[in-house]
């Protein structure tokens, strides 16, 4: 079985998505981890701050599979295909790595290459998985968010109830 970590992002109505994206993920693949849910400056266009999150779970299903299956949670809470890369959200789950493969797999790329370049993905994931090795650099990502330009992007933990 394998060990997933996913992104989770909104910032449109950020507490009812984010909660409705993890109520669909456990019905899904049951017992989720979670990290802190995180607020963070829009990244690459002007708009509403975004709650992020980084989840784990476990799985049988492809990666391409797995992929499906987020897009239509996504679309189940509003999300639009057409809206063009950076822009407001309602949901957003990207999958950041899929145990230890690498490569693109059935569509999917992996390792992300968000989990090095952004704040909001980084934190989370070094925090829910400190000794977790990335897939690519073999360093921790624990090692890699110590290492991270932390001036680059605002980012601060909140309380956050999932319900």
């Amino acid at each position: 079985m394998a060990k997933v970590f996913l992104s989770l992002g909104s910032n449109i109505q950020r507490q009812k998505n984010i909660n409705a994206g993890l109520d669909a993920l456990a019905l899904q693949f049951g017992k989720l981890q979670l990290s802190r849910v995180f607020e963070s400056e829009a990244v690459g266009f002007n708009g509403a701050n975004f709650y992020n999150l980084v989840v784990a779970i476990h799985t049988e299903i492809s990666p391409g599979m797995l992929a499906r299956q987020l897009r239509e949670i996504e679309e189940a809470n509003g999300r639009l295909r057409h809206d063009t890369k950076f822009s407001a959200r309602t949901l957003d789950i990207d999958i950041l790595a899929y145990s230890d493969l690498v490569g693109t797999i059935e569509g999917v790329s992996l390792p992300r290459n968000e989990i090095e370049k952004n704040a909001f993905v980084l934190w989370p994931l070094a925090e829910l998985a400190p000794q977790a090795l990335h897939p690519r650099s073999k360093l921790s990502f624990a090692q890699l968010w110590a290492e991270y330009d932390k001036s680059k992007q605002k980012l601060w933990a909140i309380p956050f109830i999932y319900s």
